[in-house]
């Protein structure tokens, strides 16, 4: 995905969190002004239930983000990271 000027995206993961929950917090996360999400599948090659179907969650702030929206962003996390365990931040990338 190209990311145009101005725009951050990071790439975070929850370990172990299955496919739906992560369809959720990509859904809630996307009712965030400014804010764009979405999914990537898991690097397995086969099917294992103790593995996740998603390898992680992107999230993308447009130029209509601001810090409050930022803010929502990080509280939206840190409800899933109560409720799942802690996540991992793989990558962000600035351009």
């Amino acid at each position: 995905m190209q990311i145009s000027q101005n725009q951050f995206k990071d790439e975070i993961e929850f370990p172990g969190l299955p496919l739906a929950v992560y369809r959720e917090i990509a859904a809630h996360l996307q009712q965030v002004d400014g804010v764009e999400t979405g999914l990537y599948p898991a690097a397995y090659q086969q099917f294992d239930y103790s593995h996740s179907q998603i390898g992680g969650l992107w999230i993308q702030y447009n130029q209509y983000a601001n810090s409050v929206s930022r803010e929502r962003v990080a509280q939206i996390l840190a409800y899933y990271q109560n409720c799942y365990g802690a996540f991992r931040k793989l990558n962000s990338a600035v351009e």
